[in-house]
């Protein structure tokens, strides 16, 4: 059997995470956020972007003091100015990098940078050697890159490779690249750079036609050895590739994507949730992976099938992603009397077959006019199930009123 091939996890959830409309930390939370980051496991934590604003410096230089295992990354423009602000913020790091970027597509280079080809090559290189005098590991970014001349940015890629970069960032600025695309196109570049072994290639993919993840596993495919991924795919306008989503397709399918990371996923919900918390931004409720539906079943015939065997409507097991297990089933109106039944049991009451009949009425009644139905719910329907009253014999529609539709425990 085959070694899975490592890959770099580069983490950008407060860098490109961040900056996002109305993902915005501040310094004690980014620190916080870091540290979950790091017992997450990732290889890389771009902390910020420390020329932007006194409070990103500061919050580089804070993580970079304080998170000591994983390699701490601060992004630069290729000014000199850049440049040095990120060594002063990354000073205290134990392991540092420097992430200059500069576009090389000639849209940006004519409509945004009024900068020749030429320009753009001198001052790649010029901002490569500079970091190098500050840090050994620095990566290059080809801003638009997949949407750059080819023959252009093989130049490019070759001149800071021999300027000192270790790691070549090729992103999907626009989230515009296909699948089929990409992989050709990493595997077309890595072959035609001639010094393109002494670097680390990295797909930075952005989401704005939902492809950002698929289009990073296809890089993998095509020579990438570095991903750049955010929580929840948090990101610009759309989003970045989501790492939950990343790791967990190459955990749960590496039959066909033959590659691992040292995330440990049971720590992914748990980091999920935190981001949340700190930015106050919801996580969409189908959100793969991580979202409150992602193992939730209400469907009769899903919730039987994962009461007897979870494999058969389940690819991989909520704890594996820190899921709460007790999660899986909801009740509502699409529910099945198995379903209700384990739930029953679950709360601690053996009911008789009748007993389990008419509760099982009830929540479908009740369900008509909830979303779901909570714990406390239930309760209340089986106290009125065992201790008939005047109104036992309602109609289901009785049952409803009687119960409420107050929120359930």
């Amino acid at each position: 059997m085959t070694t899975p091939a490592r890959v770099v996890v580069f983490d950008t959830t407060l860098r490109d995470g961040e900056q996002a409309p109305g993902f915005s930390m501040d310094v004690p939370s980014k620190l916080s956020m870091a540290r979950s980051l790091d017992a997450l496991g990732v290889d890389i934590i771009e902390a910020g972007f420390p020329i932007a604003s006194p409070a990103d410096a500061e919050a580089v230089r804070q993580i970079a003091a304080s998170v000591r295992r994983p390699v701490i990354a601060a992004l630069a423009r290729t000014t000199a100015k850049d440049i040095e602000e990120a060594a002063r913020a990354l000073a205290p790091a134990e392991r540092s990098r420097i992430h200059t970027f500069l576009a090389t597509s000639d849209l940006h280079l004519s409509a945004k940078l009024r900068m020749t080809r030429e320009a753009c090559l001198e001052s790649a290189v010029a901002a490569v050697r500079l970091a190098r005098g500050f840090t050994s590991d620095v990566e290059f970014s080809a801003e638009d890159a997949t949407r750059s001349d080819r023959d252009f940015l093989c130049r490019v890629i070759e001149a800071v490779i021999d300027a000192g970069a270790t790691t070549v960032n090729l992103p999907d600025t626009v989230g515009y690249a296909t699948p089929d695309e990409i992989q050709a196109f990493f595997a077309d570049i890595i072959a035609r750079v001639p010094n393109a072994d002494r670097a680390v290639f990295s797909a930075h993919c952005h989401n704005d036609l939902g492809l950002a993840v698929a289009n990073t596993l296809a890089a993998l495919r095509g020579g990438v050895r570095q991903v750049e991924v955010s929580i929840n795919g948090i990101g610009e306008r759309a989003g970045n590739a989501s790492l939950e989503e990343l790791v967990m397709a190459l955990r749960v399918r590496g039959d066909r994507f033959p590659y691992d990371t040292a995330v440990e996923s049971p720590r992914l919900f748990d980091a999920s949730q935190l981001l949340s918390s700190l930015t106050s931004e919801p996580v969409q409720a189908n959100k793969a992976i991580v979202g409150r539906n992602a193992f939730a079943h209400e469907a009769g015939i899903h919730q039987d099938g994962v009461l007897k065997d979870a494999r058969t409507y389940e690819i991989m097991r909520p704890e594996d992603v820190g899921q709460s297990v007790a999660s899986r089933l909801v009740l509502g109106r699409h529910s099945g009397r198995h379903a209700v039944q384990s739930r029953c049991e679950a709360l601690g009451f053996t009911l008789t077959s009748a007993e389990i009949g008419e509760v099982y009425r009830a929540v479908i009644s009740l369900g008509e006019h909830r979303k779901a139905i909570g714990d406390g719910d239930l309760r209340r329907i089986i106290d009125r199930v065992r201790t008939p009253s005047s109104s036992s014999a309602a109609t289901p529609g009785h049952q409803v009123e009687a119960i409420g539709y107050g929120h359930g425990v």
